[in-house]
């Protein structure tokens, strides 16, 4: 097993999939033997282009007993039953994020990797970047002091366009949520990651500017469990889109995210020391540009968890935490008072 090269497979064959594809094909210890569309010239197209099979019905795939990684791409509605019937067949699982759109799903989705005894990881890619690795090392070892203020302002641009080019698209069925849903997740992820878990939060949602079922623009207040508070703005509504900022702020110190780089870094005694990895371009008004680089550390992180029979780096449990937040801030608009997370 050390040795052997792991076959994967993709489903979806749309926006994201290059990123997967990309991932899999530059690891030397991965190959990407089939992909599955419903639309078959995009699953032509796709399997084209890397040298592969191709499917319209992805249980067919599922069939092939050659496959041991299943990378799930499509619609946010359809991670878990496509996951669980995965991880049925004997398939470890790697889902886009978010793994799913209710907790309920993602609970099943944590049940059966259990039941089955198949690994479940959950692509929130910026965790692997060298700058937001510093900022969770630095703050959990106290080098800013007590933390009390975490904030984060996304404000993207998506055109009507975007939303009209798939019909998933801004539904609450199948994109399970918008703004924050959808684009917001991942620095979401980052500030409970790095932050800690959120206690409370409350929120206003609206939809201001597109013609679509979910939020375009949301505020909401926050409290962690360790008793900082924090902002969260999110919204696919600006013009011409800006890249997200995030603020990390202790006692003694503060640390500031303007897009993929550190705007401030006001940390006693520490100086600032980067790796090389950094995510080329920035996604405030386009999600085509992000590097498939992230995506490659957590493919290579699951072939090394399946081999070393440990959990992936983010887990199902850990893609769960993103999620609980943004569907108690929906929670909060709609009933317009503070929701507990621990009462969800």
């Amino acid at each position: 097993m050390e040795d052997r090269v792991l076959n994967f497979a993709i489903i979806g064959c749309g926006v994201i999939a290059p990123n997967h594809a990309e991932g899999i094909v530059n690891t030397p210890s991965a190959r990407l033997v089939a992909v599955a569309d419903i639309v078959e010239e995009k699953a032509v197209k796709f399997a084209q282009k890397y040298n592969c099979d191709w499917y319209t019905d992805y249980k067919k795939m599922l069939d092939r007993p050659d496959i041991d990684v299943v990378n799930i791409c499509t619609p946010s509605g359809l991670h878990p039953e496509m996951a669980i019937e995965a991880m049925k067949r004997g398939k470890h699982v790697i889902t886009e994020k978010p793994m799913a759109i209710t907790l309920e799903q993602a609970d099943a989705m944590i049940s059966a990797s259990k039941e089955y005894k198949r690994k479940l990881a959950c692509i929130f890619q910026r965790r692997t970047q060298s700058i937001f690795k510093k900022i969770k090392e630095v703050t959990s070892q106290g080098a800013i002091g007590k933390l009390i203020l975490g904030d984060a302002y996304m404000k993207y641009f998506r055109s009507q366009a975007y939303y009209d080019s798939g019909d998933w698209r801004g539904t609450w069925a199948l994109d399970g949520g918008g703004a924050l849903m959808n684009q917001g997740i991942h620095c979401i992820d980052l500030m409970q990651w790095i932050m800690g878990e959120v206690g409370s939060v409350f929120a206003y949602t609206r939809t201001l500017a597109r013609k679509i079922e979910v939020e375009d623009t949301a505020v909401s207040v926050l409290e962690y469990k360790n008793g900082a508070i924090g902002i969260i703005e999110g919204t696919t509504s600006v013009v011409p889109g800006f890249d997200h900022r995030l603020e990390f702020h202790g006692v003694d110190g503060s640390i500031l995210v303007n897009g993929e780089k550190i705007a401030r870094w006001e940390v006693p005694g520490l100086e600032l020391k980067l790796d090389s990895y950094e995510t080329a371009g920035s996604t405030a008004s386009d999600p085509r540009v992000a590097s498939y680089r992230g995506h490659q550390i957590l493919i290579q992180d699951m072939i090394d968890s399946i081999k070393n029979d440990r959990d992936p780096l983010i887990p199902g449990e850990e893609g769960k935490k993103a999620l609980k937040i943004i569907l108690a801030i929906y929670k909060s608009s709609r009933e317009r008072k503070e929701v507990y997370l621990d009462t969800m």
